[in-house]
């Protein structure tokens, strides 16, 4: 059981990535990627979404506090700046876009969406950090406490943060493409195709500073797995530019999504059956099923979950169907 809710906290945790993601990317394209006349559009495209979307990022912090109490407690006290920066972002990112539109003053407007900008990068940042740490493991001592947060501190960390950021950037570019006017779309996604040597330079930074950590070759389980994220993070940024070439911005987007969702899973998966692993003490290294809540209260809350999953889906689905169209009103292209 203490599988299938591991499953289920990284299912949801992939897809709050996969969908605030283009939340943060179009916030950080609000500097240059779309200008100042564009910046407008893109919100309006971003508006029906955009809510909805956090809702993922409470139900994983939900699944995390009931289902994995002990991981709870030391990976946010662990992980303390990277959690706090990425949901200071967040809610940066919220207001900035409730109150931006409120005054009638550009000058105003500007410094609401520079706040949108920073709190974008900042929640992407943050979120990378965190994968980053979970990778490379954690001071975890024998009393089952991380020791200190230096850890968030390695060149690894950062590599990965800034990989984190060019491809949430991505991801919003390739979601304004299916969402914009035909003429707006046609400019953002040049700037699509332009970031993507951008993520594809970050993600190889990342992995080569990864192969020469001993933090990451000691705390990863299985190495295949590990090596198999870089790839197909390459494959799926290639497929998008591909798939934007020959104007088709839907397949794109699902491709950049693949690419947010990924790190998730490949990091789950490559650090099975352990969720924390100790780099000062093998021993102390925290297994999945010993984070796991006890099997009744695991089994109260799939009363919970269970609903929640299907009703989130549909949700998202109907914001889809109903916010088809671009933003001009016209049908879109998805496929």
């Amino acid at each position: 059981m203490d599988l299938a809710w591991y499953a289920v906290l990284g299912l949801f945790f992939a897809s709050y990535l996969v969908l605030a993601g283009y939340d943060y990317g179009v916030g950080l394209l609000l500097a240059r990627g779309v200008g100042p006349d564009g910046r407008r559009e893109a919100l309006t495209a971003l508006g029906p979404f955009f809510l909805g979307n956090e809702v993922w990022l409470v139900a994983a912090m939900g699944i995390l506090f009931g289902a994995f109490p002990l991981l709870e407690g030391e990976l946010l006290a662990g992980c303390y700046p990277a959690v706090v920066g990425a949901l200071v972002g967040v809610i940066l990112v919220t207001v900035g876009v409730q109150l931006r539109s409120r005054p009638d003053d550009e000058r105003i407007r500007a410094r609401w969406d520079r706040v949108v900008m920073i709190g974008s990068a900042l929640a992407a940042l943050g979120w990378g950090v965190l994968l980053a740490a979970l990778l490379q493991g954690v001071p975890l001592q024998a009393d089952g406490h991380v020791a200190g947060v230096t850890h968030l501190v390695t060149p690894f960390a950062a590599a990965a943060g800034l990989a984190m950021v060019a491809l949430v950037a991505v991801h919003g570019a390739t979601f304004l493409t299916v969402r914009l006017s035909a003429e707006a779309a046609a400019v953002v996604g040049r700037t699509a195709r332009r970031l993507v040597p951008v993520a594809l330079t970050a993600v190889a930074l990342a992995t080569v500073v990864g192969l020469l950590s001993a933090r990451v070759h000691d705390a990863v389980q299985r190495p295949a797995v590990a090596v198999l994220l870089p790839v197909l993070l390459v494959v799926a940024l290639l497929a998008a530019r591909a798939a934007l070439a020959r104007r088709r911005p839907g397949w794109a987007l699902v491709a950049t999504g693949a690419a947010l969702a990924l790190p998730v899973v490949l990091v789950g998966a490559a650090l099975w059956p352990y969720v924390l692993v100790s780099t000062t003490d093998p021993d102390a290294s925290l297994r999945v099923a010993d984070a796991a809540a006890s099997a009744p209260t695991l089994r109260l809350l799939g009363w919970v979950a269970l609903p929640l999953l299907p009703a989130l889906l549909g949700f998202q689905a109907m914001c889809w169907w109903v916010f088809r169209g671009r933003t001009d009103g016209r049908a879109p292209v998805y496929w």
